[in-house]
């Protein structure tokens, strides 16, 4: 069943490997029976759909969850169920790929305007007059 991340972009079960392990937190004696923590693994090196260049910004997003095997690791242990800790994985995973997607802006250096220097300028004499004020002063 593939993954949809977007109107052109999708993954296969091929990439996506799932495990499931008990979680620890709420849940009652429900905890010590059912594993219902989620542990989602991307095979980032087996992805044929997206470019090298946004895989390298995934690598840059993935951070700490990136394995030394180039893989990203995410963990879903949050919910009392399977179903959405699974469905929590899968949307997280998607956000992080749908951010990698977008190509950051570059910044292009501009130079403040005269006005802004003067108005600049201005507020610093003003503020060193002000503090000229509070100066004692001797009479002599």
């Amino acid at each position: 069943m593939p993954y949809p991340i977007t109107d052109t972009i999708e993954l296969g079960d091929d990439e996506l490997e799932w495990k499931f392990i008990r979680s620890s937190g709420p849940g009652g004696q429900n905890v010590n029976k059912v594993a219902s923590a989620v542990q989602l693994r991307f095979r980032l090196l087996e992805n044929g759909s997206l470019g090298p260049v946004v895989k390298n910004r995934l690598r840059r997003l993935a951070g700490q969850k990136l394995n030394e095997d180039g893989s990203i690791l995410i963990f879903a242990r949050g919910e009392r169920s399977q179903e959405q800790n699974r469905r929590d994985a899968l949307e997280r995973l998607t956000g992080m790929i749908q951010a990698a997607l977008i190509e950051p802006k570059i910044r292009k250096k501009t130079r403040p305007t005269r006005a802004s220097k003067e108005r600049r300028i201005e507020s610093k004499k003003r503020r060193g007059s002000t503090k000229e004020g509070r100066r004692t002063r001797s009479w002599d």
